[in-house]
């Protein structure tokens, strides 16, 4: 479907509509400048990794290269 993107792990789906992935692909780039630069209090950084250690520069680059990867196929 033309400005749709599906998003798949194994057989389930997740269908974003175009509006949706650009605005998601904002939210991650904001969400690796504000890692990068420190500018996330340690407890939300704590949240977003999972329960792994937190590591800044980790969720930086993850979230900028999934930006970049969404930007690329929308």
């Amino acid at each position: 479907m033309p400005g749709s993107m599906t998003i798949g792990h194994t057989d389930a789906l997740v269908m974003l509509s175009h509006d949706d992935a650009e605005r998601l692909t904002a939210v991650l780039s904001g969400l690796s400048d504000l890692a990068a630069t420190g500018r996330l209090p340690a407890t939300e950084l704590a949240t977003l990794s999972g329960g792994d250690a937190p590591d800044r520069a980790e969720l930086a680059t993850w979230s900028r290269q999934l930006a970049a990867y969404l930007r690329d196929h929308l």
